[in-house]
């Protein structure tokens, strides 16, 4: 079909509704099926991004399941009936053999599949990803190889510092909400889970009313939502509502502090604030309240740590989540340096913000820095699906192309308001990854 632009004003093909527009982006529903679909024209090169975002994750596995999203989105390679490695037509190679990127990842609010591919090979993008949405395999003989690269996984990730303390910190901040496990999983649970188990979950949350799709690149509209139609329209919505996640945490009351003491070289001290959801208006100014702190050298951290020599180096930021997460701040030990003192000095730093607020140049540095971070990653049909899923797995995809005017909009009162507000010691969790 020829890459024609059609004007909004055109009707979408039969079986789908039109829902909104934003930012250049268009978002349409599959009516058969409840199917997202969300589309948008990008002309710089002849190819393609194909993305599946499941609004399933971690936080959606329960006690002896955790880790299942991640183990699913291993298996989900392993093929189906029509594409697998035995039968010559492994999912890799069929994508790959045709110039295809492809990837997976899994985090606390989603699962995502992805290919970046010439756009004439789109169609078999949506072919595979059809296909694998309700036809994975789940052989037995395939979750007990993967079981054994997962635990590699995850042995690796615990002899990494900053990893372990992350996720110890996550897991003494939350004491009900799911937000607490990993989304790895647990050691005991990756080596217990089970194949029922595993086709359980699938059937559970892989239907296409869990799904959206989205697609960026040199196509036409009409083309790739009748292509959308004649792959996923014939999968029915789930026989089942898909279970909400209800459980929310409690008001913390008071200061939690944990200790990792592990072989190492450097120390670690990482502190969590509970923070807001991701489409809570305080997000936006919890953003630039982190970039004041701790993004470049011009920020708050950098020149009380770094540039004295205390830290090696200082980050800060908020996820951007479904349901209220954690601020954090995190600083690496330069050596010979004790964590009590880092910590005293971060206190130090977020009670003169909270009592003095920032200068109308901090705020501007801070801005400028949140645009161009985000500029950057907005380069090419890739870049914009990736970013794209993770507004996508925070409840609303709107938050991506409204971004830029909502940071615009935070004020020097919006920060230090947020600072005060969240920033309490109340609320906190504060770890030490301590070399033994």
């Amino acid at each position: 079909m020829a890459l024609s632009t059609l004007s909004l004003a055109d009707a979408p093909p039969d079986g789908f509704s039109f829902v909104k527009e934003s930012g250049g982006i268009e978002a349409y529903e599959l009516e058969a099926n409840g199917l997202q679909v969300l589309f948008m024209p990008e002309r710089t090169a002849p190819v393609a991004a194909f993305m599946v975002t499941y609004h399933v994750g971690s936080r959606n596995e329960g006690p002896g399941l955790t880790g299942a999203t991640h183990m699913l989105e291993h298996l989900m390679f392993k093929g189906t009936e029509r594409f697998n490695k035995r039968a010559g037509t492994s999912i890799f190679n069929t994508l790959q053999q045709v110039g295809a990127r492809v990837n997976a990842s899994t985090w606390l609010d989603r699962t995502n599949y992805y290919e970046l591919l010439p756009v004439e090979h789109l169609p078999l993008a949506m072919e595979v990803e059809a296909d694998r949405m309700r036809g994975a395999l789940l052989d037995p003989q395939d979750v007990a190889s993967e079981r054994s690269v997962i635990l590699n996984e995850f042995d690796r990730g615990e002899n990494e510092p900053i990893r372990a303390l992350y996720h110890a910190l996550w897991a003494t901040a939350f004491l009900a909400h799911p937000y607490r496990h990993p989304t790895i999983g647990w050691r005991s649970d990756i080596e217990t889970i089970t194949p029922d188990d595993l086709r359980g979950f699938y059937d559970t949350f892989y239907w296409p009313n869990n799904a959206t799709v989205s697609i960026v690149g040199d196509v036409d509209r009409a083309a790739v939502l009748t292509a959308v139609q004649r792959h996923f329209g014939s999968i029915p919505a789930s026989p089942d509502p898909i279970p909400e996640v209800t459980t929310r945490e409690p008001e913390q009351e008071g200061e939690r502090r944990l200790e990792l003491r592990r072989p190492g070289q450097a120390g670690v001290v990482l502190a969590g604030y509970k923070a807001p959801d991701a489409s809570h208006q305080d997000s936006d100014a919890l953003d630039v309240l982190a970039s004041v702190l701790a993004m470049g050298n011009g920020s708050r951290l950098y020149r009380a740590l770094v540039d004295k020599g205390l830290a090696a180096g200082v980050s800060a930021g908020a996820p951007r989540l479904r349901n209220p997460g954690l601020f954090y701040i995190l600083a690496l030990l330069a050596p010979e340096t004790d964590g009590p003192d880092i910590e005293a000095v971060l206190h130090e730093e977020i009670a003169r913000l909270q009592d003095e607020g920032i200068t109308a140049g901090e705020l501007r540095r801070a801005v400028n820095q949140l645009k161009a971070q985000e500029a950057f990653g907005r380069d090419g049909p890739y870049s914009i699906v990736a970013q794209l899923n993770e507004a996508i797995a925070a409840g609303d995809w709107t938050l991506y192309t409204e971004y830029m005017e909502r940071i615009e909009a935070v004020t020097p009162a919006d920060v230090q308001r947020v600072a005060q507000t969240y920033l309490r010691r109340a609320g906190r969790t504060v770890g030490h990854y301590i070399p033994s």
